[in-house]
């Protein structure tokens, strides 16, 4: 019987079940309730696999921003849905659902520009989100979303911070350890204390020192992008070529400042060697070993004439230390105020000393420059390089020669020691350093590219190329003759003899900057004394709670004292800051730390969260963990199983998760070594955008076309194809979409637009194709005037048949694989075949056909399959399996199409000839061709015949 609402679009002349955009909204809405009233989706707290095992599938979380989605954001949460759909009714229990980024800087600038809460701002964008993503018709596990500002989740940040800062990395045992341990070990004589003197000795400041100096997380005055607008550091990635931060477009200013730190530099080998046991991208695993960076070399010590010290420098070219002709420190190295004299030593050519009258001068002037500058700035290939003298020489050890001390900015503290050996023949940076100041270029090696070996005023490049080492002997020790191989360990060998370097490795990894000077973030779960040393709080303390605040402007930062810190929002709040606790020495009177924690640390674990969102006495039981995460066999690293998200979070994102997924497993917590066993990286949607005549972006969706220009308003516009989002004002609201055709028809669009992993156009008049399958799908099975279906309980003719099973064999094949815009070419295929015949439908065919649209048009599948005659969801229901008799057949079907629309199916015997192919397709299609010529017939062997007709006249 209809129902009242099925009774009333009975009204009008259109055919009232005909599959249109408002019948889609309705069909949709409906099972969606149903999913939610019946739990479909739900994942039971439990060890039990499916028939064909567990799968965890996950998606990198958005940030959920003031605009809400654009129908770029969904492209990956509908291809997993589409995934995890099909490996449900393959038999595999299956882990999805979809949590929130939810800290950040974006509601803290809002925030300080409306004076509105961002807790209040962040909750209304999360429950926009979660309405726009469950439109699509997602299967999440909707009981364990979470949010990274959710108390019962922070909290667990919060732990996790503390178990990192009362860690120590053990070299010799490649582990992190208890603090507790580095202690007994320190007591015991099995670790040396820093400056030897037995543990006993030392007093309980010297010991809690000790400990701090080792520990996984641990404060250091670093230097730092600092952004006065913002009022926090940022990272790297987030300054702009131009020295302007992401977010803003504010300055940035390189300064030195107190800040937590942890100690990922620990982890580079591991973080490497990993690399090689999981399923990821190659490029991906490249970015990565590019970002940590391992270098074979050796550290090598320049002793500094007329003091007690030495400059340690690292190069990966020990074999060209003769020729290493001046030495280069970064304006931030610790040394630098103890080897400038009071005057300029004789001579002091101009081109060294910039014209200023004294070391300190030149110096003083060019660290003020080079503080103003980002790293991005100052590591520009393209800028010229230049320095200061700082009226200092240092002994090259090899030579024995006086080799001249410079500052350049090209140098950074934060790589290798801060301080080169400049070898200005054989590396470009160095050449040109060498040539703007007049400096001696000394080759080493013997080029073989035809320039003078000994004669370097003709050469334009510095020679990085293999060849025979030269000028390199002196008293102590040569290696003239020796190819760059043999020369750099016999180097090596002759400095660990004297005493004046070793073979080492370096890395550009450097330790992780874990402060942010910003209210909207997780508290740190630290306080400190009178003295300024910090204690973690106990665990029962947890969680630190963000106090309610008014006022979320930066603090600021004095530019004319270099020791002065911000003060950051949260140091407003002194009834938060000053507390009393009892640390198990009575209670005492503490401050909280007021920075907070960067937006990375949620992502770093919620994987984990994940899996026991509901468990408040632990992260996450240890038999889930392993159940879901843990390694399948042997040399398996575990993690979750499929992890897809852009390429954007190609380093920091996954190189931080891995560092805390180590420490965890190292300290006993997780039984997998790693967060994610395999990654995809789908491609980004693209639209057009316009841009006016002063090169500004444009609102894409009021351009209007005429006579073949773009116009906005009465001004033209220029046309380009870009990455969707808000910077490019090309936004497409998947509502929008949804509203006028339906969520499947939009998820069918997104998935056919091309390979997952490429990027593809965007076209909105084009989802409309997506649209008319489903409608020819719809008029196939069901009577548009009633609602019923129109299949017959007969057998398929053979044809049809065997068509059906290599649909189903394909479309099984590329499932797996990912591809999904060829399994819906597929369905396409065979639909067109059923619309050609113009005969009933076989429910043997009907019923398959139905379950492999499934996954992607699942509100229609649930629909029709309903209307077949099912009451439960078809969410379970086995997927189809080919019948591998009914593969192979003595004939072929071809869809014949005219004029590109398939109208006919013909079978031929399997060995026809292309001849006879087209014979039978011109046949099949007489009805169709009557009164005009055919132009052209292309046969495409075992697949499809395409007839062009003449122009009608």
């Amino acid at each position: 019987m209809a129902t009242e609402t099925e009774q009333a679009r009975t009204d009008g002349d259109a055919p009232p079940y005909r599959y249109t955009g408002a019948l889609a909204a309705e069909i949709e809405a409906r099972w969606q309730g149903r999913w939610a009233a019946e739990g479909t989706f739900v994942v039971p707290r439990t060890t039990e696999p499916g028939p064909a095992g567990k799968f965890f599938l996950m998606d990198m979380f958005p940030y959920p921003s003031g605009e809400g989605l654009h129908v770029g954001h969904p492209l990956g949460y509908i291809a997993t849905d589409i995934f995890g759909r099909y490996l449900r009714m393959t038999g595999w229990r299956v882990l999805h659902t979809l949590g929130y980024d939810a800290y950040g800087l974006p509601a803290e600038q809002y925030a300080i520009e409306t004076g509105t809460d961002p807790r209040s701002t962040t909750e209304a964008n999360i429950r926009r989100y979660r309405a726009q993503i469950a439109r699509l018709g997602l299967a999440h596990d909707p009981t364990r979303s979470v949010a990274t500002t959710d108390e019962s989740f922070y909290r667990w940040t919060q732990w996790i911070f503390l178990q990192i800062y009362n860690a120590w990395y053990d070299e010799r045992g490649q582990r992190a350890r208890p603090i507790t341990e580095l202690a007994a070990a320190y007591e015991a004589g099995g670790v040396p204390t820093p400056d030897g003197r037995p543990w006993s000795e030392l007093s309980e400041r010297e010991r809690a020192d000790a400990l701090d100096a080792r520990r996984l997380a641990y404060r250091a005055r670093v230097p730092v992008n600092w952004c006065p607008g913002l009022g926090t550091v940022l990272a790297n990635e987030e300054v702009t070529a131009d020295g302007r931060s992401e977010r803003g477009n504010f300055p940035v200013l390189r300064r030195e400042l107190t800040q937590w730190m942890m100690r990922i530099t620990a982890y580079a080998d591991r973080l490497l060697e990993d690399l090689e046991h999981l399923d990821w991208p190659e490029s991906v695993k490249t970015m990565q070993r590019n970002w940590i960076g391992r270098s074979e070399g050796a550290s090598i010590d320049f002793p500094l004439r007329g003091t007690g010290a030495a400059l340690e420098v690292f190069t990966t070219r020990p074999d060209t230390l003769f020729g290493a002709t001046y030495m280069v420190v970064a304006p931030e190295h610790p040394l630098v105020d103890t080897l400038v004299p009071d005057a300029w030593p004789a001579p002091a050519p101009q081109s060294w000393t910039g014209g200023h009258a004294t070391p300190l001068e030149a110096v003083d002037e060019y660290r003020s420059r080079a503080a103003a500058m980002t790293e991005r700035d100052r590591q520009a290939e393209a800028r010229p390089k230049a320095g200061v003298w700082t009226g200092a020489y240092a002994t090259n050890p090899a030579s024995g020669e006086a080799v001249p001390v410079f500052v350049a900015d090209y140098v950074l503290a934060g790589y290798g020691t801060g301080a080169i050996m400049a070898v200005p023949a054989h590396d470009q940076r160095d050449f040109d350093f060498a040539r703007t100041l007049g400096l001696e270029i000394r080759p080493v090696v013997a080029a073989t590219d035809g320039r003078d070996p000994y004669d370097t005023s003709g050469w334009t490049d510095a020679y990085v190329g293999d060849g025979e080492v030269i000028n390199s002997a002196g008293e102590a020790v040569s290696i003239d003759g020796k190819r760059v191989g043999d020369a750099k360990r016999a180097m090596v060998e002759w400095m660990e003899s004297a005493g004046v370097g070793r073979g080492t490795v370096s890395y550009k990894l450097r330790d992780w900057l874990f402060s942010r000077q910003r209210y909207w973030g997780e508290p740190f779960p630290i306080v400190f004394d009178d003295s300024g040393r910090a204690h973690p709080l106990p665990e029962s303390m947890l969680p630190v709670r963000l106090p309610d605040i008014d006022d979320y402007r930066p603090g600021a930062l004095d530019p004319d004292d270099a020791g002065s810190d911000p003060e950051p929002p949260l140091a407003r709040a002194t009834d938060w800051v000053e507390v009393t606790v009892d640390l198990g020495d009575g209670p005492r009177r503490y401050r909280r730390e007021t920075d907070t924690m960067p937006q990375w640390a949620g992502s770093c674990w919620y994987e984990l969260r994940y899996l026991d969102p509901g468990n408040d006495r632990e992260l996450v039981a240890p038999q889930l963990e392993e159940f879901w995460m843990g390694p399948q066999r042997e040399g398996d690293t575990g993690g979750v199983d499929l992890y897809v998200g852009g390429v954007e979070h190609a380093v920091l994102h996954l190189l931080y998760s891995r560092f805390w997924h180590k420490v965890l497993h190292d300290l006993g917590h997780l039984s997998s070594r790693e967060p994610f066993r395999r990654l995809f990286n789908q491609g980004y949607i693209q639209a057009y955008a316009y841009t006016d005549r002063r090169g500004v972006h444009v609102p894409a969706g009021e351009v209007v076309e005429r006579g073949g220009r773009y116009w906005y308003g009465d001004e033209p516009v220029t046309r380009s194809y870009g990455k969707m989002g808000k910077s490019l004002k090309n936004s497409v609201s998947p509502d929008e979409i949804c509203n006028r055709y339906g969520a499947d028809t939009l998820r069918l669009y997104e998935m056919y637009m091309g390979p997952l992993d490429v990027s593809r156009p965007w076209e909105t008049k084009a989802v409309v194709g997506q649209l008319r399958f489903l409608q020819r799908v719809w008029r196939n099975l069901l009577d548009e005037a009633t609602g019923s279906p129109t299949v017959v309980d007969e057998a398929p003719d053979p044809g049809t048949e065997r068509l059906l099973h290599a649909t189903i064999d394909a479309v099984r094949a590329e499932m797996e694989a990912l591809r999904f815009n060829t399994a819906i070419s597929r369905l396409i295929e065979l639909n067109n075949h059923l619309t050609a015949r113009r005969a009933p439908v076989a429910r043997s065919v009907a019923e398959p056909f139905v379950l492999m649209l499934s996954p992607f048009a699942p509100h229609a599948a649930e629909e029709l399959w309903a209307r077949l005659g099912h009451d439960a969801t078809l969410a379970y229901e086995p997927f189809p399996q080919a019948d591998p008799g009914k593969l192979s057949s003595a004939t072929v079907t071809y869809p014949v199409q005219v004029d590109g629309k398939v109208r006919a199916t013909v079978e031929v015997p399997a060995d026809a000839s292309a001849t006879d192919v087209e014979a039978a397709a011109l046949a099949g299609v007489a009805g169709w061709t009557e009164g005009r010529a055919v132009a052209k017939v292309v046969v495409v062997p075992g697949r499809i015949v395409s007839v062009v007709l003449t122009k009608r006249a």
